[in-house]
């Protein structure tokens, strides 16, 4: 249990993130100015890889544990589902936004930063759905607990 809480808060947390970034941080990007920008997005970078990665590892290692040793009561096609979902984000991550990112890095170019946005829902979605593996896994493991208390 210990195992799925970690995961499920890491996969909550990246969701709430993520969700910030989308709405509110990369609409913004393009509100920044040219002149500005290039500092911007070296900053940018700087920041929100700490703060992403770390969790992101802690996401990715509970999936691949879960699915090694996956509880009795949690069905194999959700683990499965989940370190999926986790392959997506990943994919996405690293061929869609940071090329974008790097391309950004330049200076600000109007059709990566579109791209960005739009290219970011495929993680959003990904994430949010990844949330909702994680508290299902719980509540299965909840469930079959308190079945065996009563």
């Amino acid at each position: 249990m210990p195992l799925l809480l970690v995961q499920a808060a890491a996969s909550l947390y990246l969701m709430g993130l993520i969700w910030l970034i989308q709405i509110v941080h990369y609409p913004l990007m393009g509100k920044v100015g040219s002149e500005s920008f290039v500092d911007y997005e070296r900053l940018h970078a700087r920041w929100i890889t700490p703060i992403v990665a770390v969790p992101m590892l802690i996401e990715l290692a509970c999936s691949v544990l879960i699915v090694a040793w996956r509880p009795p009561s949690i069905p194999a096609w959700l683990a499965w589902s989940g370190l999926a979902l986790v392959a997506v984000i990943w994919i996405s991550t690293f061929a869609l936004q940071v090329p974008l990112h790097s391309r950004l890095s330049q200076g600000f170019n109007a059709q990566a930063h579109s791209q960005l946005v739009d290219t970011n829902w495929i993680r959003t979605m990904a994430w949010s759905a990844r949330a909702a593996v994680a508290l299902a896994m719980i509540h299965l493991i909840w469930k079959s607990t308190s079945q065996v208390i009563e």
